[in-house]
């Protein structure tokens, strides 16, 4: 029985692609988030919100009449800093609160689901996920190799396909010795 070699190489590569399409699409994804967080965790979106209450009032005035407002964020505490200044922390944000001009600012940041979990996933932050991501990255090699030795004659390694090869391992090592 003679093993076919080509013909096994192309079903793996074909089959494993295919499993491994949708991690693709998420790691993509996620990294194109990371790649431009700007300072700011994309998992998390910040509403930032300004109102204007009553001048003057103390802790225990603003904490009531924060309560009262059942559109504002959940109130869990508040601290008076100095006899201006009354610092509010909420649930899942902060705020401050001027006495002399009534001027409240906050801010509170609510998770992203989808987005955190496909974050979770690329900084292999949920547990038991490390042997999941080595399995894909194998994968990855597997594919890269196997599609090398795949394509035969000029189009392959043996032709213009070595070019493509060697520009593609030189992208990264130029930008790595250029920035350093």
């Amino acid at each position: 029985m003679k093993i076919n070699i080509k013909y096994w190489m192309r079903t793996i590569h074909r089959d494993v692609g295919f499993l491994m399409v949708g991690i693709t699409i998420v790691y993509a994804f996620s990294g194109i988030l990371l790649n431009h967080m700007n300072g700011k965790n994309p998992s998390y979106e910040t509403l930032e919100a300004q109102l204007t209450l009553d001048k003057g009032l103390s802790s225990s005035q603003l904490n009531a009449q924060w309560k009262s407002n059942e559109t504002l964020p959940p109130l869990r505490k508040s601290v008076v800093i100095d006899s201006v200044l009354i610092r509010l922390y909420l649930e899942g944000g902060i705020g401050a609160y001027n006495c002399k001009t009534g001027e409240l600012d906050y801010q509170i940041s609510r998770k992203r689901p989808v987005i955190y979990w496909m974050n979770n996933l690329h900084y292999n932050r949920i547990k038991g996920w490390s042997w999941t991501a080595d399995i894909f990255a194998i994968s990855l090699i597997f594919l890269a190799i196997s599609g090398i030795l795949m394509v035969p004659g000029k189009k392959g390694i043996k032709g213009r396909g070595k070019w493509y090869l060697i520009a593609g391992i030189l992208i990264p090592l130029l930008y790595v010795l250029l920035n350093k």
